[in-house]
């Protein structure tokens, strides 16, 4: 990609074959000739993190790689980056839709599933808090159209996520716009490494009328994987 240095890796997912993965070679790479970082507010420092693999990136596309495929399930995924989660769900037949604000993402998604031999994926452009993405719910658009991306519209079964903790949310702005686009009987699954922002989140979800189950996903240090230390929130319509 102009401007920008990657890297190529094999990562495996328990469960499905090993997907090839295409990313920024480090938190370095940062090229906005046309003013896109400033027009978003993202910072220079903020700007290459989409396009990096993640510890709770990998937690959660383990899950899913254990969790079947149901049929008729929509599932969204917020705030995707590299979509890792999202491919594996994409593998195994699942209805799955990656979303994310980062103007690069879809481009680096197109790639990963170009390298992998998968057909398209439906992509949109998710930003929670702003006046497109809260607007009503609509029907999805054509296939051409949710893959170049738009806003994301219509309710799903599954919405998942990882490491969407990372700031304070005074507004719950994310809690409003998980609430818009969960179905009836919705799960929420959220990968969090003990950010801190866990119960603020919660109770805003709460008053949404999600009900919390928390899981340790804490993994003591392999020769091939460090540490890691987080939970699994699932949420869930009371």
């Amino acid at each position: 990609m102009p401007g920008y240095l990657t890297k190529q890796e094999n990562i495996a997912i328990a469960g499905v074959d090993d997907l090839v993965i295409r990313s920024l070679l480090d938190r370095q790479q940062f090229s906005d000739p046309l003013g896109d970082a400033e027009t978003l507010g993202i910072s220079s420092a903020a700007w290459p993190l989409f396009g990096l693999l993640w510890p709770s990136g990998a937690q959660l596309a383990a899950r899913m790689a254990a969790r079947p495929v149901q049929a008729g399930e929509r599932i969204l995924e917020l705030g995707c980056g590299l979509a890792l989660a999202s491919l594996v769900c994409h593998r195994q037949g699942a209805d799955v839709t990656a979303s994310d604000c980062h103007p690069l993402a879809g481009t680096f998604l197109r790639e990963n599933l170009r390298l992998n031999g998968m057909g398209t994926m439906k992509y949109r452009q998710g930003q929670w808090g702003s006046g497109e993405a809260l607007g009503p719910p609509q029907q999805d658009e054509s296939p051409l159209a949710q893959a170049h991306g738009g806003p994301v519209h219509g309710l799903f079964d599954l919405i998942m996520g990882s490491d969407l903790l990372y700031e304070r949310d005074a507004r719950a702005s994310l809690a409003h716009f998980i609430d818009l686009h969960a179905g009836p009987a919705a799960q929420v699954w959220i990968v969090d490494p003990d950010r801190g922002n866990r119960a603020t989140f919660s109770k805003q979800m709460a008053a949404q009328g999600f009900g919390l189950r928390e899981e340790r996903l804490d993994r003591a240090a392999l020769d091939d994987a460090p540490a890691y230390k987080g939970r699994l929130l699932v949420y869930r319509r009371t």
